[in-house]
């Protein structure tokens, strides 16, 4: 059974930082891409950052750029984002997602990623 964890969420205060983790199991993460995804409540799900299969090229969406690093560890089969300078209104559920491809889709949306986790919660609040 193919299956992707999440872990790290948590309450956090304004500025403070937090890294979340993925953990994959029934697959070996080394031929896939993986992301995180992001949502609030009452709107949509939004990309966030993608990782290619080697680690190479990473992107990031304009919102996380320049806080939040996308990072892989193929040996043990977990990923990782690193989360800076949260703020209040940083979405609530963080997803990570995964799929068989060597690199990111150009256009990263919902459908570009089979796998996904369950969701871990943030909270960013002082």
């Amino acid at each position: 059974q193919l299956q992707l964890v999440e872990s790290g969420g948590g309450l956090v205060q304004p500025g403070g930082s937090l890294t979340l983790s993925c953990v994959v199991s029934g697959f070996t993460l080394d031929y896939y891409a993986i992301g995180w995804f992001r949502q609030a409540p009452g709107k949509e799900r939004e990309a966030i950052s993608c990782i290619s299969s080697s680690g190479s090229s990473t992107n990031y969406s304009d919102a996380v750029k320049g806080r939040f690093t996308i990072r892989r560890d193929n040996a043990n089969n977990t990923f990782f984002l690193k989360m800076n300078s949260l703020k209040p209104e940083d979405p609530d559920f963080y997803y990570c997602v995964a799929e068989y491809l060597r690199h990111c889709p150009q256009r990263i949306t919902l459908a570009s990623f089979d796998l996904w986790g369950q969701g871990t919660q943030v909270t960013v609040s002082s």
